[in-house]
């Protein structure tokens, strides 16, 4: 008795196969970039602010702590305009 319900559920688990369809792998490829690049601009951002906060007044630490934040906030916007694109074009195309 134990044994026919033992093969019982390896067969249905055998017949249970997971598909995952090249669409979801783009998909979640795209999304993992997305998200470590968004991560890489906020360290970014954390790092600066504190190299501007701690720069003691001197001229060229505070332009490149403003220059390095401005282009990792430029960053993140052009990751979430990415982000619309592609979810844009996958939604339409259906990719």
């Amino acid at each position: 008795m134990i044994n026919t319900i033992f093969l019982a559920a390896i067969e249905k688990i055998d017949n249970v196969s997971p598909v995952i369809t090249p669409e979801q792998v783009l998909q979640n490829g795209l999304n993992i970039a997305y998200f470590a690049i968004g991560i890489v601009a906020v360290v970014m951002i954390i790092v600066s602010g504190f190299t501007l906060f701690t720069s003691g007044g001197d001229a060229e630490a505070v332009k490149k702590a403003k220059n390095t934040i401005m282009y990792a906030v430029i960053g993140l916007v052009v990751v979430i305009i990415a982000y619309a694109i592609t979810k844009f074009i996958i939604d339409t195309v259906g990719v």
